[in-house]
């Protein structure tokens, strides 16, 4: 499989957000969002088998592994590293775009899915479907650009019920919308989410690579 990078970092965008973690990011994304922050996964990496994989991670003392990308079910090894990641003990999440179908993870996977919103310019690529294909564990999240943003998920959430069925993050945009501003929308409409910022960019704002 092609491999972007494999380190170890705090958990920033999910419900284990503060978490150690070691990230296994994948190459490759068939989406183009406005905001994107990792552009430079859409290419560069390095072949490495599943075996090597798996030495690399078992080189940091940590439990918990986050399989992401770029988009990382657009390799078909994915599923069988997120397994053997799984047969090892540990605890793996899964962060998709919502453009592929994840019926075929494995359902020990915490699956989090990354709803594209209208100002990312992707919402029309979404799997609609995957909302049917949700469990309980799971998680769908929300990154915000605009009132715009904020008006479309509301509407999402509801369609789907997604405040009964799984945990529900939105995040404001680094940059495009204020936490304030979402925190206000948020409290008004009693919706039911958990607002998350991108820890990762507040702890080490000045490491975050140029894209």
């Amino acid at each position: 499989m092609k491999i972007n990078e494999i380190f170890k970092s705090i958990q920033g965008e999910s419900t284990y957000a503060g978490l150690p973690c070691i990230f296994v990011r994948l190459t490759g994304c068939n989406l183009r969002c406005s905001y994107c922050d990792t552009t430079y996964a859409y290419e560069e990496g390095k072949d490495l088998n599943l075996a090597e994989v798996l030495k690399r991670v078992r080189a940091f003392s940590c439990s918990l592994v986050e399989v992401t990308g770029g988009e990382p079910l657009l390799q078909e090894e994915a599923y069988s590293l997120m397994e053997k990641l799984l047969e090892n003990g540990y605890q793996v999440l899964l962060e998709t775009n919502g453009s592929q179908d994840i019926s075929r993870v494995d359902p020990r996977v915490i699956r989090i899915i990354d709803i594209k919103c209208p100002d990312s310019g992707m919402s029309e690529k979404m799997d609609w479907e995957n909302m049917k294909r949700l469990k309980k564990n799971d998680e769908v999240k929300f990154v915000l650009s605009s009132r715009t943003d904020y008006q479309w998920a509301k509407a999402i959430i509801s369609r789907y019920d997604l405040g009964r069925k799984v945990r529900v993050l939105v995040s404001p945009a680094m940059g495009r919308l204020q936490a304030e501003t979402l925190a206000e929308w948020i409290l008004r409409d009693a919706l039911p989410v958990r607002l998350q910022l991108q820890m990762q960019k507040y702890i080490w704002p000045q490491h975050l690579r140029k894209v």
